[in-house]
């Protein structure tokens, strides 16, 4: 084990007993907010720790052995349980690195999940709305939630740009990694002669903030306009001022609402998309720092990289991030991306792996 790496988990041992004791004194459990904080940091550091306490036995294991090896009756079993300690050490040690990556903060957090139409037109936007079913049916599989926000739809019946909420169980740490790009390959249903044409959409997963109130926003710096809500919904879409558009001046992002009857509603939905999208581009910002001094293979989230590619004759997709291609494009755009996700996440923790070790060396 590298010395940094071991420094560090001689540390954490002594983190972890001194929460033991502090957890076991009355005036600690009287303050239930500290008491809660504390018994959150124990909870996180006894596996590591336990894991830790493991690897060490294991090497006393290893070391006691190798003290039996002068002896002719003892050296076959001896050279066997320095083998056996030789490999738990290692997995062990592999098992550790994994603990002490760093988590993010966002995993646990719920998303909102934009899509636009980009290159293509039409194409583009039915493309936008077969993006929209697939992470739809993708959330049914996990049980997750989907509220739509707000969408605007084209002429055809796909989608020139749609927002939803995804809640659930580790949404975000499954779909951060779906921002950027989406390329599809196909004959539009509006092409005569049959020719392939390539057309595009934007993803952006963005993880939702607890509060508004989470992310500094000067109420003078927002414009808010109302008007009437167009597109299906009866009469009361003709009489009432419902639909909310709010502008963030000096970003220019604009955030629209109208799906919901009430204004009030539209107006608190629009204020957490904003949010939101304020938060997100600070993350990224601050990720392009990071990214300048080390390369990140899946976690940029830029919208301008082509991440993805979805060809229907070949009926194959491909991420073009991990070299990942699959034969099966009818049941990725029915939901079933596990595959996918996966593959992604196994990459940045191999990335994060590696630069753990660089850092222990």
């Amino acid at each position: 084990m590298k010395p940094r790496i071991a420094d560090k988990l001689e540390h954490l041992s002594q983190r972890l007993a001194d929460l033991d004791a502090a957890l076991a004194d009355p005036d600690v459990t009287r303050d239930i907010d500290r008491y809660r904080a504390l018994s959150r940091e124990q909870a996180e550091l006894s596996p590591v720790i336990e894991l830790y306490r493991m690897w060490c036995k294991a090497r006393d294991d290893g070391e006691a052995a190798r003290g039996l090896l002068a002896d002719a009756d003892m050296k076959e079993l001896a050279q066997q349980e320095i083998e056996q300690a030789g490999a738990d050490m290692a997995r062990l040690e592999l098992d550790l690195q994994r603990a002490l990556l760093p988590r993010d903060p966002d995993d646990g957090r719920n998303v909102f999940l934009e899509i636009r139409a980009g290159t293509g037109g039409d194409e583009s936007a039915l493309f936008a709305a077969d993006l929209f079913r697939m992470y739809a049916r993708h959330a049914e599989r996990c049980r997750w939630k989907v509220e739509v926000v707000s969408a605007s739809e084209s002429d055809l019946g796909g989608y020139r740009e749609i927002i939803a909420r995804i809640s659930g169980e580790g949404v975000y740490s499954r779909l951060k990694f779906e921002s950027g790009g989406h390329r599809v390959q196909r004959v539009p249903v509006t092409e005569t002669q049959g020719r392939i044409h390539t057309s595009a959409c934007t993803v952006a997963v963005m993880a939702e903030v607890d509060e508004v109130a989470e992310v500094d926003i000067n109420p003078a710096d927002l414009r808010i306009d109302t008007f009437r809500a167009s597109g299906a919904g009866g009469q009361h879409i003709n009489k009432t001022d419902s639909a909310v558009r709010i502008t963030h001046v000096p970003t220019g992002i604009v955030v629209e609402c109208q799906d919901d009857r009430s204004q009030h509603r539209n107006k608190a939905q629009a204020m957490a998309v904003l949010a939101a999208r304020i938060r997100d581009a600070q993350v990224r910002a601050r990720d392009s720092q990071i990214a300048s001094t080390r390369k990140s293979l899946v976690g940029s989230g830029d919208r301008s990289e082509r991440i993805r590619t979805y060809n229907f004759p070949q009926g194959r997709v491909t991420d073009h991030r991990i070299n990942l291609t699959l034969y099966k494009i009818d049941s990725i755009m029915d939901g079933e991306l596990a595959e996918l996700l996966d593959g992604l996440a196994n990459e940045h923790q191999a990335e994060l792996l590696a630069q753990l070790a660089e850092e222990g060396a």
